[in-house]
Protein backbone atom coordinates (compact mmCIF):
# COMPACT_ATOMS: atom_id res chain seq x y z
CA UNK A 1 0.00 0.00 0.00
CA UNK A 2 0.98 3.38 -0.94
CA UNK A 3 1.75 6.27 1.23
CA UNK A 4 -1.18 8.19 0.05
CA UNK A 5 -3.99 5.11 0.18
CA UNK A 6 -2.45 5.46 3.64
CA UNK A 7 -3.04 8.99 3.99
CA UNK A 8 -6.38 8.55 2.49
CA UNK A 9 -7.54 5.83 5.14
CA UNK A 10 -6.43 7.71 7.67
CA UNK A 11 -9.05 10.07 6.29
CA UNK A 12 -11.46 8.07 5.91
CA UNK A 13 -11.51 6.75 9.39
CA UNK A 14 -11.12 10.12 10.60
CA UNK A 15 -14.34 11.13 8.62
CA UNK A 16 -15.92 8.32 10.64
CA UNK A 17 -15.42 9.43 13.87
CA UNK A 18 -16.47 12.91 13.34
CA UNK A 19 -19.21 12.56 11.73
CA UNK A 20 -21.84 13.56 13.44
CA UNK A 21 -24.31 11.12 12.86
CA UNK A 22 -24.42 8.41 15.23
CA UNK A 23 -22.86 5.13 13.22
CA UNK A 24 -22.33 1.80 14.28
CA UNK A 25 -20.72 -0.85 12.03
CA UNK A 26 -21.84 -4.52 12.86
CA UNK A 27 -20.85 -7.73 12.05
CA UNK A 28 -23.73 -10.64 12.58
CA UNK A 29 -24.97 -7.63 15.00
CA UNK A 30 -22.07 -7.55 17.22
CA UNK A 31 -20.91 -3.75 17.43
CA UNK A 32 -17.79 -4.14 16.07
CA UNK A 33 -17.17 -0.09 15.64
CA UNK A 34 -18.78 2.95 16.10
CA UNK A 35 -18.05 7.01 15.90
CA UNK A 36 -18.19 9.34 18.54
CA UNK A 37 -21.59 10.27 17.79
CA UNK A 38 -22.99 7.12 18.59
CA UNK A 39 -21.30 6.88 22.09
CA UNK A 40 -22.77 10.40 23.12
CA UNK A 41 -25.95 9.07 21.71
CA UNK A 42 -25.99 5.88 24.00
CA UNK A 43 -24.14 7.21 26.84
CA UNK A 44 -21.49 4.59 26.70
CA UNK A 45 -17.64 4.55 26.70
CA UNK A 46 -16.00 2.73 23.70
CA UNK A 47 -14.95 -0.23 26.10
CA UNK A 48 -18.39 -0.26 27.07
CA UNK A 49 -19.90 -1.58 23.68
CA UNK A 50 -16.84 -2.82 21.55
CA UNK A 51 -17.93 -6.77 20.61
CA UNK A 52 -20.96 -6.43 22.50
CA UNK A 53 -24.50 -7.55 20.56
CA UNK A 54 -26.26 -4.68 19.75
CA UNK A 55 -29.07 -6.22 21.90
CA UNK A 56 -26.96 -3.72 24.73
CA UNK A 57 -28.89 -0.30 23.30
CA UNK A 58 -32.58 -2.06 23.30
CA UNK A 59 -35.24 -1.50 25.91
CA UNK A 60 -35.69 -5.36 25.81
CA UNK A 61 -34.74 -9.34 24.39
CA UNK A 62 -38.08 -9.17 22.66
CA UNK A 63 -37.93 -5.84 20.78
CA UNK A 64 -34.38 -6.99 19.71
CA UNK A 65 -35.69 -10.57 18.42
CA UNK A 66 -38.97 -8.91 16.79
CA UNK A 67 -36.61 -6.30 15.17
CA UNK A 68 -34.66 -8.54 13.82
CA UNK A 69 -36.61 -10.59 12.33
CA UNK A 70 -38.47 -8.16 10.44
CA UNK A 71 -35.02 -6.32 9.14
CA UNK A 72 -33.89 -9.33 7.77
CA UNK A 73 -36.73 -10.32 5.99
CA UNK A 74 -36.52 -7.33 4.82
CA UNK A 75 -33.18 -7.02 3.81
CA UNK A 76 -33.54 -10.65 2.12
CA UNK A 77 -35.80 -9.13 -0.57
CA UNK A 78 -34.31 -5.57 -0.73
CA UNK A 79 -32.54 -4.35 -3.79
CA UNK A 80 -31.04 -1.67 -2.56
CA UNK A 81 -29.45 -3.30 0.98
CA UNK A 82 -30.74 -0.69 3.07
CA UNK A 83 -33.74 -0.91 5.99
CA UNK A 84 -35.36 2.24 8.13
CA UNK A 85 -37.47 1.96 10.64
CA UNK A 86 -38.89 3.67 14.01
CA UNK A 87 -38.28 1.63 17.30
CA UNK A 88 -37.53 2.10 20.95
CA UNK A 89 -33.71 2.04 22.04
CA UNK A 90 -31.93 2.57 25.25
CA UNK A 91 -29.52 4.76 27.01
CA UNK A 92 -27.35 3.47 29.07
CA UNK A 93 -28.96 5.47 32.13
CA UNK A 94 -31.74 3.21 31.06
CA UNK A 95 -33.93 6.30 29.68
CA UNK A 96 -35.82 4.70 26.67
CA UNK A 97 -36.18 6.78 23.58
CA UNK A 98 -37.76 6.66 20.27
CA UNK A 99 -35.30 6.41 17.18
CA UNK A 100 -34.98 6.35 13.77
CA UNK A 101 -32.46 3.44 12.87
CA UNK A 102 -31.29 3.41 8.97
CA UNK A 103 -29.09 0.07 8.21
CA UNK A 104 -27.19 -0.45 5.00
CA UNK A 105 -26.30 -4.38 4.27
CA UNK A 106 -22.38 -4.80 2.65
CA UNK A 107 -22.89 -8.39 2.05
CA UNK A 108 -26.43 -8.82 0.66
CA UNK A 109 -26.26 -12.56 0.51
CA UNK A 110 -26.07 -12.99 4.58
CA UNK A 111 -27.36 -9.67 5.14
CA UNK A 112 -26.33 -9.19 9.46
CA UNK A 113 -22.70 -10.52 8.48
CA UNK A 114 -21.42 -6.58 8.06
CA UNK A 115 -23.39 -3.84 8.11
CA UNK A 116 -23.56 0.24 8.69
CA UNK A 117 -26.42 1.55 10.79
CA UNK A 118 -27.44 5.24 11.90
CA UNK A 119 -29.39 6.22 14.48
CA UNK A 120 -31.13 9.35 14.91
CA UNK A 121 -33.40 10.14 18.31
CA UNK A 122 -36.93 11.40 17.83
CA UNK A 123 -37.53 13.28 21.06
CA UNK A 124 -40.90 14.68 21.60
CA UNK A 125 -40.55 15.84 24.86
CA UNK A 126 -43.24 14.58 27.05
CA UNK A 127 -43.63 14.26 30.60
CA UNK A 128 -46.36 13.01 31.75
CA UNK A 129 -47.96 14.32 35.42
CA UNK A 130 -51.16 11.94 35.02
CA UNK A 131 -52.08 9.33 37.62
CA UNK A 132 -53.14 6.09 36.18
CA UNK A 133 -55.58 3.70 38.24
CA UNK A 134 -54.06 0.24 39.20
CA UNK A 135 -56.13 -1.16 36.94
CA UNK A 136 -54.75 1.42 34.27
CA UNK A 137 -51.23 0.60 34.79
CA UNK A 138 -51.67 -3.32 34.75
CA UNK A 139 -52.71 -3.08 31.40
CA UNK A 140 -50.38 -0.68 30.42
CA UNK A 141 -47.67 -3.38 30.93
CA UNK A 142 -49.15 -5.52 28.75
CA UNK A 143 -49.68 -2.69 26.33
CA UNK A 144 -46.31 -1.84 25.96
CA UNK A 145 -45.40 -5.89 25.36
CA UNK A 146 -47.55 -5.84 22.57
CA UNK A 147 -50.94 -7.81 23.55
CA UNK A 148 -54.18 -6.71 21.93
CA UNK A 149 -56.91 -5.90 23.71
CA UNK A 150 -58.77 -8.94 23.86
CA UNK A 151 -55.01 -10.77 24.84
CA UNK A 152 -54.45 -8.60 28.08
CA UNK A 153 -58.21 -9.60 28.90
CA UNK A 154 -57.34 -13.05 28.89
CA UNK A 155 -54.76 -12.84 30.80
CA UNK A 156 -56.21 -10.70 33.45
CA UNK A 157 -59.39 -12.56 33.42
CA UNK A 158 -61.92 -9.57 32.48
CA UNK A 159 -63.79 -8.44 29.88
CA UNK A 160 -62.18 -7.22 26.25
CA UNK A 161 -64.79 -4.44 26.15
CA UNK A 162 -63.25 -3.44 30.02
CA UNK A 163 -59.63 -3.60 28.60
CA UNK A 164 -61.18 -1.08 25.85
CA UNK A 165 -61.95 1.29 28.22
CA UNK A 166 -59.29 1.40 29.76
CA UNK A 167 -56.83 1.54 26.57
CA UNK A 168 -58.61 4.28 25.56
CA UNK A 169 -58.64 6.44 28.87
CA UNK A 170 -55.00 5.44 28.77
CA UNK A 171 -55.06 7.12 25.62
CA UNK A 172 -56.78 10.53 26.23
CA UNK A 173 -54.55 10.54 29.75
CA UNK A 174 -51.48 10.39 28.23
CA UNK A 175 -52.75 12.54 25.14
CA UNK A 176 -51.51 9.13 22.36
CA UNK A 177 -52.56 9.80 18.65
CA UNK A 178 -51.84 6.04 17.82
CA UNK A 179 -50.88 2.52 19.55
CA UNK A 180 -47.31 4.14 19.07
CA UNK A 181 -47.31 7.00 20.75
CA UNK A 182 -49.20 5.36 23.92
CA UNK A 183 -46.37 2.74 24.04
CA UNK A 184 -43.86 5.74 24.29
CA UNK A 185 -45.58 7.53 26.80
CA UNK A 186 -45.85 5.09 28.90
CA UNK A 187 -42.75 3.89 28.71
CA UNK A 188 -41.63 7.33 29.92
CA UNK A 189 -44.16 7.04 32.82
CA UNK A 190 -42.23 3.82 33.47
CA UNK A 191 -38.62 5.59 34.03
Amino acid sequence: MTEDQHHLQDLERLAFQVSPAPQVITANRRMLDFNQAFLSLFGYRREDLAEQLILKLYPSQADYQAIGERSLSWLRHAQNGAYSDERFMQHHSGEVFWARANGYTLTPNEPFQLMVWHFERMDRAFRPTVNLTPREREISAHVVNGLTCKEVARKLGISHRTVEVHRARLMKKLQARNSAELVSRIIVLRE
